[in-house]
This record gives C-alpha cells, sequence and structure tokens, in this order.
C-alpha cells in the first residue's frame, strides 16, 4: 500500500511539472530520482521488473563512489555476513568435489555429523530426496542444500568403503550451529617459537586468540610469528581487540574520519588484567593481499615498535564502511570514513571515484611495475615519510603497510604446467584418491602429524601417477616445466595429504617450510637482526 502511494504521489508530481511546464526550476536529487522511477515504472513501452531497476540504480550510483561502497541484494548480503558472524546452521563437514561426488574431508569436532558417524572419506551421494552425485553442481548449490535452520533436520546418503567395497549407509542429522574459525593453524614451530595463521577477523576473533595464545604460553611461547598473508580483514572491533594483547593499555590502535564522521580514536585494552603477549619478539607476515583490519593490525604493530613486519606492501583498504540496511534483507555499505594508523597514516591507497577497473587492476600494476619482484621498485614518498612513535624509526605512508623486511614474490617453480594442472583440479582429485586408499596406511605409520612431516615423502612413482592422471584430465604434458615445478608439486601433494588425514594446521606446516615469508620471518625473529632493526635511533 505504502510503494502504490509513493507511486501515486511521483506520478502526481510528473504531471504537475509537466503541466507548469518548468523548464530550468530547481528539483532536490531524491526528488528526481523518484520521478525518473515513477515514469519509467509507469510509462515504459515495455514491462519492467520494477525491483531490478532500483537495484541496477542503487549499484549505478555507489560504483560512481569509491571502491568499497556497495550494495547487496538479501542473499548477497547473507553470504557476505556469514563468514564475520562467526557461525552458520549446518552438518559441520569440510568437503571437496571430486569428480562431481562430495567427499568429506573432515568432521568438525562435536558436530552433527561426528556426532551421527559421519566419517572422512564418505561420499556424500544423496541429499533429502535429491542425488548430488554426477550432476556437477556447484559448491554454493551443494551448500544450500546442506545448511539449514538450527534443529530441521536432513537425510544423507553416503557411500562408504569398507574392506575393499563400497556400502551405501542412510544418515538423518541434525542441523546446528557450526562456528567458522578465523584461526587456520596454531602450533609450536620450535621450543620457544609459536605461529598463529590468523585467516579472518570476524565476532569470534579475540576469543580464538585469547585461546591460541595462553594454549602456545602454556608449550613454551616466547616469541610469536603472526602470519596475516591473504589475510582480506573483516571487522574492525576484532582487530583493536587483539591489538590489545599485544601492546600495553591506553595506547592509540587506530581512528577513523571522515567528512560528516568526527575524529574516533581506538585504543588498546586487555580482555583480562593484563596483555596476554606485550613481551617478546613479534613478526607478522603480511603480502599484497593482507588488507582492511588485517592491516589496522599490522599498522599499530609497526607504528608502536611493538614487532617487525615481513613480507611485501600490503594492499591498502583503508576505508570505513557503515552499513545501511533495507527491511527486506539487502543493504548499502557506504564509506564514511578513513582508517589511519597511530602515527596518522591512511590506510587507503589512491584511487579514483568511478575507476573500478582501474582500482582492481592496482596489483597487476604494482606486478608489471616489479615492486612484488624488487623492494628498489617500491616508491616512498618523501612527503609521506613518518616516524615510528617509539623509536622514531622512518616509515612511509601512500597506502598500505610498507613492511620492515621485504620478501620478493618467488616464481621460480611456478610453470605454465602447474597451472594448469592446478587449474583442473588434478592436484586436489590426486590427494583425495591417494588419502582414500592409503589413509589407514599413513595414520599406522605416522601416529602424529609431526611424525608425518619428518618422515612422509611424495616420491616420483607418486609424481608420475599425478602426471597421468593430469594428461587424461586434458593437460598437456611437459617434462620440463614438469621438472621444474617438481618441489612446489611435492609440497601442495604432501600438505593435502597431511591435511586430510590429519587437520588443517598441518597444511600450514608443510607449507610454511616451503613459503619464503615464513622463512624469513623464522629467520629474523630467531636472529640479532631483529634487535637491530628495532634499536633506537641515534
Amino acid at each position: 500500500m505504502k510503494k502504490i502511494l509513493i507511486l501515486i504521489a511521483a506520478i502526481g508530481m510528473i504531471s504537475a511539472f509537466a503541466a507548469r511546464n518548468t523548464a530550468g526550476q530547481k528539483m532536490l536529487p531524491n526528488q528526481k530520482l523518484r520521478i525518473a522511477e515513477a515514469a519509467v515504472a509507469q510509462y515504459y513501452v515495455d514491462t519492467v521488473n520494477e525491483d531490478k531497476l532500483v537495484e541496477t540504480a542503487i549499484r549505478s550510483m555507489l560504483e560512481s563512489l569509491d571502491p568499497h561502497s556497495a550494495y547487496s541484494n538479501p542473499e548477497e548480503t547473507r553470504e557476505l555476513n556469514e563468514p564475520l558472524e562467526g557461525n552458520f546452521s549446518g552438518i559441520g563437514i569440510t568437503f571437496n568435489m571430486n569428480k562431481d561426488t562430495l567427499y568429506v574431508i573432515s568432521t568438525v569436532a562435536g558436530g552433527p555429523s561426528e556426532r551421527v558417524g559421519l566419517l572422512a572419506g564418505d561420499r556424500i551421494v544423496k541429499v533429502n530426496d535429491t542425488v548430488i552425485a554426477g550432476k556437477k553442481l556447484r559448491n554454493t548449490e551443494i551448500m544450500k542444500k546442506l545448511r539449514g535452520p538450527k534443529g530441521t533436520k536432513v537425510d544423507v546418503s553416503v557411500l562408504r568403503r569398507v574392506s575393499g567395497r563400497s556400502d551405501t549407509i542412510l544418515f538423518t542429522i541434525t542441523r546446528a550451529d557450526i562456528p567458522i574459525n578465523s584461526i587456520d593453524a596454531s602450533y609450536m614451530v620450535d621450543s620457544k617459537t609459536g605461529y598463529i595463521r590468523l585467516s579472518r577477523f570476524s565476532a569470534e576473533t579475540r576469543e580464538e586468540m585469547e585461546k591460541a595464545l595462553k594454549e602456545l604460553k602454556k608449550k613454551g611461547m616466547k616469541q610469536l610469528i603472526l602470519d596475516l598473508v591473504d589475510n582480506g580483514g573483516g571487522y574492525m572491533q576484532p582487530a583493536v581487540e587483539i591489538l590489545g594483547e599485544f601492546i600495553e593499555p591506553g595506547r592509540l590502535a587506530v581512528y577513523t574520519e571522515g567528512r560528516n564522521s568526527p575524529r574516533y580514536d581506538h585504543m588498546t585494552s586487555p580482555h583480562g588484567m593484563k596483555p596476554l603477549f606485550s613481551d617478546g619478539r613479534l613478526v607478522v607476515m603480511v603480502n599484497q593481499y593482507t588488507a582492511s583490519s588485517s592491516e589496522i593490525t599490522t599498522g599499530a604493530i609497526q607504528d608502536w615498535d611493538r614487532g617487525l613486519v615481513v613480507g611485501r606492501r600490503t594492499y591498502g583498504k583503508g576505508l570505513v564502511q557503515r552499513p545501511f540496511p533495507f527491511p527486506d534483507g539487502s543493504m548499502i555499505r557506504l564509506t564514511i570514513a578513513h582508517y589511519y594508523t597511530p602515527s596518522g597514516r591512511d590506510i587507503q591507497k589512491p584511487y579514483e571515484k568511478g575507476d573500478q577497473k582501474g582500482y582492481a587492476m592496482d596489483i597487476v600494476e604494482r606486478f608489471n611495475h616489479g615492486e612484488l619482484m624488487h623492494a628498489d621498485s617500491i616508491k616512498y614518498i618523501d612527503s609521506l615519510k613518518v616516524n615510528t612513535l617509539r623509536l622514531k624509526r622512518p616509515i612511509y605512508g601512500g597506502g598500505g603497510i610498507t613492511p620492515d623486511r621485504f620478501v620478493p614474490l618467488d616464481t621460480t617453480d611456478f610453470t605454465k604446467y602447474y597451472r594448469d594442472v592446478t587449474a583442473k583440479g588434478t592436484i586436489n582429485q590426486y590427494a583425495i584418491n591417494y588419502v582414500d586408499q592409503h589413509r589407514n596406511e599413513i595414520r599406522k605409520k605416522y601416529k602424529t602429524d609431526d611424525d608425518f612431516l619428518r618422515g612422509f615423502v611424495v616420491d616420483d612413482a607418486m609424481l608420475a601417477d599425478l602426471f597421468a592422471m593430469a594428461e587424461k584430465d586434458g593437460v598437456k604434458p611437459n617434462e620440463e616445466e614438469a621438472e621444474k615445478s617438481t618441489r612446489l608439486f611435492r609440497m601442495i601433494i604432501k600438505g593435502l595429504i597431511g591435511r586430510d588425514v590429519y587437520d588443517q594446521p598441518t597444511y600450514f606446516k608443510v607449507y610454511n617450510e616451503y613459503d619464503p615469508i615464513f622463512r624469513e620471518a623464522y629467520r629474523i625473529i630467531n636472529s640479532d637482526e631483529y634487535d637491530k632493526l628495532l634499536a633506537p635511533r641515534q
């Protein structure tokens, strides 16, 4: 009824303006917008989808502003919010698609699937009355079938291999809240060095970080490597909260300021009586995809000389979005301010309003200009130079956080052949098949993932099987490039097998032995260079 009244009013306004022939008369912008929409809806020659028309207008309006103001429809809004809220309702599995069949990698500890007896290696072939095996469904389509309101039930038919033959088992699973973890891995690298990989900043991040720090300290952690590589950010508040565990209380963590948003300072404050890790060496790993809340965290640690930053210049996403939700579940995320580090650096990289393509191509331009490969290709602007707050070390603004120790992008092992094998999904399929045939054997031989790390070897026969599978998948053989990428192939296969047999952290334990950024972070945290870089300037 309300919509009809608005439409009638707008049409009346159209008629009134037309009758008066008011050329040159000033109109309010929102008045013009309403009249234009009403005119199209009422008089356009063909039928129009009015909802889609309005959504298109909103999207176009926001796209003419900055790169991060955006509109999302109800479904897009749910998908955006879900990883940040920290949980969803579902059956509690990690899965992969293997030849159009859903393959269970692991079940969430204590989750609905584990409680009814679903096992790693099971293949889900049917959900309720819908066959999903061999249907080439997208992951999003499958997740819609498995997820649902808490307390509802879903029937799944599972193909399980037992003693060399396959049996079909029917499970009825009651959906429950499933946590989405912010921390992918937390472990002791050696007797004194802890490692935490943080993949996002969500509602549960502070609790997860607190738990991880306490567990690592119990194991003897005296120094920490915090991995924020590829962390695209999320909520701002968790970044401020975890900084409270690294920096003494009452320090500026970040401030925001905009045209209609007065400066607001966010101060550090530990969750307990005192910070969990305000002493001890700290190194933060970053790269060109480290963004938003990750940059807030990195920038404050660098500004207060709390630790060292290792890797490549971060993305430079320093715009604050405020959500404006609509009653139908859709939402506008409108930029209202900038993020500034404690020293006053604007985290946001430069952009031109409305140039979405140019903004998206920034990382490619960095690669083309050599910035990802060579430290001397990074352009420093003297007018944007500031000093750190305690030791007065020179650091630079201009977008993103520039590391204290640069690590170039390593493309030595990357070849077109490796890219093609990966793009086909052959590596994942090979790892799934291998684990399917050897899971019990691996578990029996390697009791822990540390035993697996030390003893398991991806041998030449395994690589030959992988390359044969790739050829069947349509990848043209290339011995020279396969040989060049051997080290990378071995690492990825071992990591995927370790993840599927043990858990997610096992993958990162394998990967970190290969990763140049981690190796440099580990080297510097154990060297005298750490103290030299954080020494007061004379």
